[in-house]
């Protein structure tokens, strides 16, 4: 009898309550606004789909942070670093912001596995 491990993923999108969705889903929404992603961060602890929208919006800060630092290097950052990332942070926002307004989650690509990561 031959033994298969399961593929691995990067991450696990994660099941959430119909009722903490409802009662939850515009304090998640805030999570994809720039550092506003703290607030359900301390705020709303008790709810699994705010914590995990809040937790991927860190994530998706930090990684603007990024993009804003790195768009100072001359060149290459002011004309392809700074004004590429910025349009797909913006991008990015929107799409996961109107996503978890429908009660979803979408985990963005790349960034949304380090999620687990963040401990508060």
């Amino acid at each position: 009898m031959e033994h298969q491990t399961p593929p691995k993923t990067g991450s696990v999108i994660p099941k959430f309550e119909a009722k903490d969705i409802e009662e939850n889903k515009a304090m998640a929404a805030i999570s994809y606004i720039g550092i506003l992603c703290l607030i359900p961060l301390i705020l709303k602890k008790d709810s699994r789909f705010a914590q995990e929208h809040a937790k991927q919006g860190f994530v998706l800060f930090v990684a603007e942070l990024a993009v804003w630092i790195l768009g100072m290097l001359p060149v290459i950052g002011w004309f392809l670093i700074g004004p590429v990332g910025s349009i797909v942070a913006i991008v990015i926002s929107i799409i996961a912001l109107l996503k978890t307004l429908q009660g979803e989650f979408w985990e963005i690509p790349l960034l949304g596995q380090y999620r687990n990561k963040v401990n508060f």
